[in-house]
């Protein structure tokens, strides 16, 4: 007998309007009741096994994601002081927002995307005589009832906080607008899958989704930080500064809402912002529920292969992989590694998000301070060694090369020959490096290359060697479990930790390159340094001492 859910509970005094929208309340309920199910019984992999160890009884029972909302709760800890800061609210409040919209976002779109385009249920609710309005708004609501912990774990301490500084007015608007906030976000994600999903199909449709999660993560870190420079500082006051483009910042719209109802500001900014603030979530939402059957039909799209042609591997493929890998077992992973990473659209929903914040952070860094009078600013500088922001996602990445969907495929390592694991981990290291990190650096480069000038080639080679060094260190340091085969529900949690001084590490290569910088040739004897060191690291990170620390499938 399933459970019956406090959240489901909640949602039943809402059942009229629900029914007047054409939707099938009680199914919707049976459906949002089956997912909620599933989702508390599915435990991650490092828990069910740790706990088997311990006591034999298998993992703990409760939904895992509850219990790793305490992230969130950090952050919401560290937006606090903006809420006790004074009475600015544009300025506080805006910026509250801003984190906050940021953090949910990042999160619905690397964990919750796969949800929203989750068709395996398809097989069963399609053959029965249900709408598809009622499977989308189940569908939403599953990922708004997350939303609403994500939310209340973020924002559980600033809206206490405000309610003792501001008082109820305040407290009552915050939640208010935080709700709000939630609905514009889910909604504003599934109606741009929405677009992708109406012009793209097949395997060409699972691409652009990717894309477009890339370029969805870039967006919000720009329009974050231009959130921040729209505040200037006057005689130790905030003051804001009105801009035609503050209108696509939804963040400005809920911190001029506080000024308009809690301070009385009558200025028609304020007021068109505050009335944006209310309409335009709610509008959204009513325009997402008359489009939501041509979600649903549009998501058959992803079960199609699309035609795609099997194309042979490239030339200059078959080249880095001869010339990268000379065991032929390395190469044949190599290649495996390579394709999963390129095929596999869990992995990508995943990983991709991360790979547009490495994109832009060494920018966001490089621009924090620009004056304005192009790159003379830069040159003869050593703010170039920002490049090393680059490699911020290598600790995730590799983590995330032991994750599939298809991980109980995994049986094929113990049913194949092979008596050395070290081909395996390097292969699929290296086609990690290859296809994910390689891009991002030849494109940050080619762009500080025209910012500082070809004289910095050296230093970027210096870049390319600490970030091959670097990954591998990364390897080592982490628990060890056969390429793509875990779940990916499994024990990224627990990672998390070790990622924090692992991004401290990448701090001390840049500070030693910097070193290097200030002796004469320093930079071409830190090149020989650096080779030695991948020489020596490289052999020594795959030797079976290291290997076997926790090898898993």
């Amino acid at each position: 007998m399933m459970k019956d859910y406090r959240s489901l509970k909640i949602l039943d005094k809402f059942s009229r309007l629900f029914e007047k929208s054409g939707i099938d309340y009680p199914v919707m309920r049976r459906i949002l009741q089956t997912k909620l199910t599933m989702d508390a019984r599915r435990v991650p992999t490092i828990i069910t096994k740790s706990s088997k160890k311990k006591d034999g009884k298998g993992a703990p029972e409760g939904n895992q994601f509850i219990r790793s909302l305490w992230l969130y709760i950090l952050f919401g800890l560290m937006s606090t002081p903006f809420i006790l800061m004074g009475d600015n609210y544009i300025f506080q409040m805006s910026t509250v927002f801003g984190v906050f919209m940021f953090m949910i976002l990042t999160s619905l779109i690397s964990d919750f995307s796969a949800v929203l385009l989750d068709i395996r249920d398809r097989n069963i609710l399609s053959t029965k005589p249900i709408s598809r309005k009622t499977i989308a708004m189940a569908k939403t609501i599953h990922i708004l009832i997350y939303m609403f912990f994500l939310t209340g774990a973020i924002s559980g301490i600033p809206l206490v906080a405000g309610l003792i500084r501001h008082g109820v007015g305040f407290f009552l608007l915050f939640l208010l607008e935080l709700i709000l906030m939630d609905l514009l976000i889910v909604v504003i994600t599934a109606l741009v899958y929405l677009a992708i999903l109406k012009f793209f199909d097949g395997e060409k449709l699972k691409d652009m989704i990717n894309y477009v999660q890339i370029g969805l993560t870039i967006s919000i870190t720009i329009g974050y930080q231009l959130l921040i420079r729209m505040f200037g500082v006057v005689d130790l006051e905030v003051v804001f500064h009105a801009k035609w483009w503050q209108f696509f910042l939804p963040p400005i719209w809920f911190g001029a809402s506080f000024e308009s109802l809690l301070h009385g500001v009558n200025e028609p900014l304020f007021i068109l912002f505050s009335l944006l603030a209310v309409f335009v979530p709610i509008a959204a939402f009513l325009l997402y529920v008359k489009l939501m059957p041509s979600l649903e039909r549009n998501l058959q799209k992803l079960a199609d292969p699309g035609g795609r042609s099997r194309k042979k591997k490239g030339f200059l493929l078959r080249r880095v992989t001869s010339l990268l890998c000379r065991d032929p077992q390395e190469r044949v992973f190599f290649n495996f590694a390579w394709t999963m990473m390129g095929k596999e659209r869990e992995f990508k929903l995943k990983v991709y998000p991360s790979i547009g914040l490495s994109i832009i952070f060494p920018f966001i860094f490089l621009f924090s301070d620009f004056s304005g009078n192009g790159s003379l600013d830069l040159v003869g500088t050593k703010k170039y060694l920002l490049i090393y922001f680059c490699a911020i996602l290598v600790p995730t990445l590799v983590i995330m090369l032991r994750y599939s969907a298809k991980y109980k495929a995994s049986w094929i390592y113990q049913a194949a020959p092979i008596s050395d694991h070290a081909p395996i981990y390097r292969g699929a290291l290296k086609a990690c490096l290859v296809r994910l990190l390689l891009p991002l650096f030849i494109l940050d480069s080619c762009v500080f290359m025209i910012l500082f000038g070809a004289v910095i080639i050296p230093d970027l080679i210096v870049v390319a060697l600490s970030f091959t060094l670097y990954t591998v260190v990364c390897f080592a340091c982490m628990r060890k479990a056969l390429p793509f085969s875990e779940a990916f529900e499994g024990g990224q949690q627990a990672e998390s930790i070790r990622v924090i001084p692992l991004m401290l590490l990448l701090a001390v290569f840049a500070f030693l390159h910097w070193l290097a910088t200030s002796l004469d040739y320093g930079v071409y004897g830190y090149i020989i340094v650096l080779v030695v060191a991948n020489l020596a690291v490289w052999k020594w990170a795959f030797s079976k001492t290291i290997l076997q620390r926790g090898i898993q499938i």
